[in-house]
């Protein structure tokens, strides 16, 4: 979890109407012509989750930094079918009418599609490193890298939340701007890890500002993704198909998502860089931002170096691709 961006004007947010349905809510940051980079946000994030100082750090680098709401996030669509009781989510029995990480995959290269870009390095934390880890798999000409943050595979053996952070994500939905703040600030205190400390004065202006833009608590939005999570079950296999060059990056003491997952991520794709760092938790914290910064970049550098030899090679050999 991650908040550290206080959400700018909405002149800001722009908006695509996909073929499939949702109307998919994004911005664009650096310039017009640099590598498109796209930023996927985890459970109940909207855009603005991501640190200013890593689209800026992404932006100076010469990337076109698209970061999007996903469907029942921020300003995006709400789906109209019934979230998932608690019953169900504490079981991993997902509604049957429920959407799953594909749906919000297609809803990602939706997106892409709307803003003619035909590849683009992903980076997703959480949940989005989950779709993005989707995208990867059933769309591998779209993607010239894949950077997952503190994700997992959706084994039930790996990756899980601390008993006592389920305790924390079972509460009732805060009421108040106020409730939501205090809650957020002892979410971070909870999943933070001791080496890379929060920013309490710039989370409690971004806690303040995003219950603004997204009109209060979203308690039935963020079930319906949770119910997404569980509707996709184990996705070890389809991680093997991934060939993009990936990057997994994880902290040793993360206790929503176990470095179990990063692990097996990890393990799961072949070719992949995993990165565990010590003391961080399940934050982008002002002290791990500029790192991952330099840990993606080289990633989508050598990416390109890559693809412009066997484009060097195909045309040696005469081939055509």
């Amino acid at each position: 979890m991650t908040a550290t961006e206080a959400p700018r004007a909405t002149e800001d947010d722009r908006f695509a109407d996909l073929p499939a349905g949702p109307r998919i809510c994004h911005r664009v940051d650096g310039p017009e012509d640099g590598e498109p980079l796209l930023l996927v946000a985890g459970l109940g994030l909207d855009l603005t989750s991501w640190p200013r100082r890593m689209v800026d750090g992404f932006a100076a680098r010469g990337f076109r930094v698209v970061r999007l709401d996903n469907r029942d996030a921020g300003r995006s669509s709400r789906i109209a079918t019934p979230p998932p009781g608690r019953t169900r989510q504490l079981l991993a029995r997902p509604r049957p009418d429920a959407y799953d990480l594909t749906d919000m995959a297609a809803d990602t290269v939706g997106l892409l599609d709307a803003l003619g870009i035909a590849r683009v390095h992903l980076v997703g934390m959480s949940m989005g490193g989950m779709i993005s880890q989707v995208v990867a798999a059933r769309h591998p000409h779209r993607v010239a890298s894949l950077t997952s943050i503190f994700s997992t595979t959706g084994h039930r053996r790996v990756g899980q939340p601390a008993r006592s952070t389920i305790l924390r994500l079972a509460k009732a939905a805060p009421r108040t701007v106020e409730e939501s703040v205090e809650r957020h600030l002892a979410m971070l205190a909870h999943i933070g890890g001791p080496g890379f400390p929060p920013d309490d004065d710039l989370e409690r202006a971004w806690a303040t500002a995003v219950w603004e833009r997204v009109g209060g608590a979203r308690s039935q939005e963020v079930a319906r993704q949770i119910g997404a999570i569980q509707a996709s079950g184990d996705r070890t296999p389809e991680l093997a198909r991934i060939t993009a060059p990936t990057l997994v990056v994880h902290g040793d003491v993360d206790r929503m998502v176990h470095p179990s997952g990063g692990r097996a991520t990890a393990d799961a794709i072949a070719g992949a860089r995993h990165v565990e760092i010590p003391g961080m938790g399940h934050h982008l914290a002002p002290g791990v931002v500029d790192r991952l910064v330099e840990l993606t970049t080289d990633l989508a550098r050598g990416a390109g170096r890559t693809d412009t030899a066997r484009s060097a090679g195909a045309q040696g050999t005469g081939e055509n691709r």
